[in-house]
């Protein structure tokens, strides 16, 4: 089970950080990853690690203003974002990765069940 949090109403310009937590599954086991979906739209590819975790990618649209990060120890994963704008408004999922590609949202076998981020111009 993955339980997302930290979602909320931002002004543009400003910081939020996500969190999601991972129960009964083997965490480090896994390679983590964020995706988001505006209304009315597809769910995108955000961030996501490798397999062995040395290696991160982003997205386009926020590549230099996000960091993904993910204690082990904690089975948590992380989702700084900066720099907000509004069109990074969105449902935000995280998700949990057994193979292929980490741009494929078909290649993920579990996810959360969301998070709301509002940016505000």
């Amino acid at each position: 089970q993955l339980q997302a949090s930290g979602g909320g109403l931002v002004q543009a310009g400003g910081s939020l950080r996500l969190s999601c937590a991972a129960s009964g599954l083997t965490f480090s086991g896994y390679a983590m990853g964020w995706f988001r979906q505006a209304p009315g739209k597809e769910r995108d590819f955000v961030a996501a690690f490798s397999y062995r975790g040395d290696n991160t990618y982003y997205g386009d649209s926020v590549k230099g203003r996000f960091t993904i990060s993910r204690d082990n120890a904690k089975s948590t994963l992380y989702l700084q974002m900066n720099s907000l704008k509004p069109d990074d408004t969105a449902l935000y999922y995280c998700a949990a990765r057994n193979r292929g590609s980490p741009y494929n949202r078909v290649n993920y076998a579990y996810w959360g069940q969301g998070t709301l981020v509002t940016v505000s111009s």
